[in-house]
């Protein structure tokens, strides 16, 4: 049997759970190279997921919390999809990935782990990255450290 050794993960499994929402709650800490805040708009903000599914997986979310996409204003829905545009651009160029997976989860039966605060999915895609990890043992296998994709987005956007 092999084993995967990602200490890393402890961190998650030990932290306790915060309550309200840590989409709310990051921007306001004013703390964005801790918090892995790469840029804020007018109206969204973009943050590294701290829990990824690859290197460079991206968020893009409102300032307001929101739990509805239509709901959101004309000004809200366009920065939004420009900061969409903006981070696959900018992963282009520093990651060279050969695909994207970009998308929603809303609500939680459809897999949203933060419900109430929306928020895009970027994930960049390579040949091969989807290996028996994840299908056989239920593993994603990331491998990069958070703070120094951090550092290669970080004044990009």
């Amino acid at each position: 049997m092999e084993h995967l050794w990602a200490p890393w993960r402890m961190q998650y499994i030990k932290i306790a759970k915060e309550e309200g929402c840590i989409l709310c709650q990051k921007p306001r800490e004013n703390s964005d190279t801790a918090n892995y805040i790469l840029y804020r708009g007018r109206h969204n903000f973009i943050i590294m997921n701290c829990y990824p599914y690859n290197s460079g997986h991206l968020m893009i979310a409102p300032n307001r919390h929101i739990a509805s996409l239509e709901k959101l204003t004309d000004e809200e829905l366009y920065e939004h999809y420009k900061l969409v545009q903006r981070s696959i651009a900018v992963l282009k160029e520093e990651f060279k990935p050969e695909g994207f997976n970009v998308g929603m989860n809303l609500g939680r039966i459809a897999g949203a782990g933060v419900d109430k605060h929306i928020h895009t999915h970027i994930v960049p895609r390579w040949a091969g990255d989807t290996n028996f990890m994840p299908v056989i043992a239920d593993t994603d296998v990331v491998n990069e450290a958070l703070v120094e994709t951090y550092e290669r987005l970080a004044g990009k956007f």
